[in-house]
């Protein structure tokens, strides 16, 4: 088959690993411009030169037996590596988050920059249409199937013309937004603590130049709970980074040196709290979803769900054919 997947996150090049080595031809388009999603690193431009900053998840854990071995493979190849200042069993990206990401895009036809706005059928072939990297109006296909990796309100705003039931149940799972700031400063902070977590505003906090592989400046991410970043979702990104880094001053008990950068990231679909589904995929209409919103907030539910929903996919090819 010829399988277009939306999104080219973790749960969409895991569905993508699993469908070409069956032998079926996996296209991908994600409107980012370099693999990550939200588990992406980001690129910060600082008086103290160039530095990244995992903006994203912050690490991942290992639950599920085929996941540790995927994670396996990766430490193998230096792209990830444990990081105990997070928990047991916690692990990261080396030298960013989205390397993991990286390494299984690298294997696939993974077109960035490419947003798609809706699908198209037409003579029993799907047809994705958008805007592609320079803004302009761009169609891909013919396919036969179409993935859609994506948080559940953007999932329902794409399948919503095609299949309502499928459209219905992302609806029916809400995401969680989240702000992130970001702040770099030109000497370490003097405290003894890599790691925050629920401390009033504050969901999570880490000094990310302390995990595996990093280099470059003192730096810290920290994430607001959901409560607070719906609460100033709109506010703007100077306004939320200096309460962030008020709150972070306050978390660790110092006074805060003035930071170098300091920026803000809203991620308007951060997290939800989950189902048990798996994976949606309808033989009908040959439109599938996946994501980590099908069973939980972790990574590795993003990986499993990929697979899921390839696992659902094959298995209709296999009973068409039989």
């Amino acid at each position: 088959m010829r399988v277009a997947i939306v999104g080219a996150g973790m749960a969409g090049l895991s569905c993508a690993d699993r469908l070409k080595r069956a032998g079926h031809m996996v296209s991908l388009f994600d409107k980012g411009h370099r693999p990550g999603g939200r588990m992406s690193t980001k690129r910060l431009n600082t008086p103290l030169g160039e530095t990244h900053v995992d903006h994203g998840a912050q690490y991942f854990t290992v639950r599920d037996p085929a996941f540790m071995a995927q994670v396996a493979r990766w430490s193998a190849c230096g792209v990830a590596a444990p990081w105990p200042a997070a928990g047991t069993g916690a692990w990261v990206g080396v030298p960013g988050m989205s390397a993991v990401v990286r390494d299984l895009a690298d294997h696939h036809d993974v077109t960035f920059g490419w947003c798609v706005r809706g699908l198209v059928r037409r003579d029993g072939l799907w047809y994705l249409s958008g805007e592609n990297a320079d803004g302009e109006r761009a169609d891909a296909g013919p396919f036969d199937t179409v993935v859609v990796s994506l948080p559940p309100e953007q999932a329902a705003a794409i399948v919503a013309l095609h299949d309502l039931s499928l459209a219905s149940t992302a609806l029916a799972a809400r995401s969680q937004p989240c702000w992130t700031g970001m702040f770099v400063f030109d000497a370490k902070l003097p405290t003894g603590r890599d790691t925050v977590r629920d401390a009033g505003s504050i969901s999570w906090a880490a000094r990310d130049s302390a995990k595996p592989g990093r280099k470059g400046p003192e730096t810290w991410v920290v994430q607001a709970n959901p409560n607070w970043s719906s609460a100033h979702i709109e506010e703007t990104s100077d306004m939320v980074a200096a309460e962030l880094l008020s709150a972070l001053s306050g978390a660790l008990s110092i006074k805060m040196p003035e930071p170098v950068t300091a920026i803000a990231h809203r991620w308007r679909y951060a997290m939800s709290t989950g189902s048990n589904l798996g994976a949606l995929w309808s033989p009908q209409s040959q439109i599938g979803i996946c994501g980590d919103w099908l069973l939980g907030p972790r990574v590795e539910n993003a990986w499993l769900s990929g697979k899921t929903l390839a696992s659902q996919i094959m298995a209709t090819v296999e009973q068409a054919a039989a």
